[in-house]
């Protein structure tokens, strides 16, 4: 917890409030008066008033604990559920919705949805900023998550993840003709030393392997299957640009200049396997490819057609 020491050296009849936020900017006033009720302002070691003025000699200490971020709240988001029941939802998040706040994100995400459509869920986790939150999507990618309405069926499934015994199969739209048709990426994974708010492939990173089958040529891009062995973040997205063939729309890793216009990164989470915690049952859930992403593919499809003729 920081601690910081203010001496008056100079004659001064200021209130208290006032004389502590001209001198620590990074405190709004109305935080300073909330510090001061809690008495993690003391002047001489004693609690004052925020309207008490200080004097020459006083020692004020400041203590500043950290702010406890604002709950989430349920939100009426639409929410594309595939199926439910009484320890788990699957659901289809569509694209540009974030999955839990987050700075810069607050509310309008996953989280919110979910907690309007079972309050039962904000009691599914430690951490009541993502209750439920088992994996998760970047807000670009589309597709299938599983999500948990309790503890017990959250710490099961986090133990699936980690044991690498869920299986999660993402279609992505890539740029060039990828060959093999079919193989595996292993790469290692870690922050990008040169970009601190990328992820790369670098020398002593965590092990990463993807595997992945084309599905389909389009011209100059190519339509595939792939499947992560590993969960690494952004782990899809630097793979394949490592290999020269970066996500179609992918702003942070792919092509500054793009040949189509894509409506954001070509990625979706298609299909997703995983043993029920209750009933030990090995269930699958499949997600259809969301609108923007089929016209993409139909586009480029109409232009091999014509070019054909």
């Amino acid at each position: 917890m920081p601690c910081h020491r203010l001496a008056v050296e100079e004659e001064s009849k200021e209130r208290l409030d006032k004389y502590v936020a001209e001198r620590m900017p990074d405190l709004s006033r109305s935080r300073v008066q909330r510090l001061i009720e809690s008495g993690d302002i003391r002047v001489n070691g004693e609690v004052k008033k925020a309207s008490s003025s200080v004097a020459v000699g006083d020692l004020i200490r400041v203590h500043i604990p950290p702010e406890e971020p604002d709950l989430p709240t349920a939100e009426e988001i639409p929410l594309d559920v595939i199926y439910e029941d009484e320890d788990l939802l699957v659901v289809n998040k569509p694209p540009g919705l974030v999955v839990h706040p987050a700075p810069g994100h607050p509310s309008g995400t996953l989280v919110n949805a979910l907690l309007a459509h079972r309050l039962d869920i904000a009691r599914a986790d430690a951490n009541p900023q993502r209750p439920g939150i088992v994996h998760r999507l970047d807000a670009d990618t589309s597709g299938l998550l599983v999500v948990a309405a309790n503890q017990e069926t959250q710490s099961a499934l986090q133990a699936q993840f980690k044991a690498r015994e869920v299986e999660k199969v993402y279609l992505a739209l890539l740029h060039g003709h990828l060959t093999p048709a079919h193989a595996a990426i292993e790469a290692p994974i870690a922050r990008d030393p040169h970009h601190r708010k990328r992820m790369g492939v670098v020398h002593g990173g965590r092990y990463a392997r993807t595997e992945y089958r084309v599905r389909e040529h389009l011209g100059d891009f190519t339509l595939v299957e792939a499947k992560l062995i590993t969960g690494r973040t952004h782990q899809l997205r630097v793979h394949f640009v490592s290999i020269g063939h970066p996500i179609v729309g992918d702003e942070k890793y792919g092509r500054r200049r793009e040949e189509i216009r894509a409506p954001r990164q070509l990625l979706h989470a298609q299909r997703l396997t995983f043993t029920h915690p209750r009933t030990g049952e090995r269930v699958t859930f499949e997600a259809e490819l969301p609108s923007d992403f089929r016209r993409v593919l139909a586009s480029l499809r109409a232009e091999d057609a014509g070019d054909a003729l």
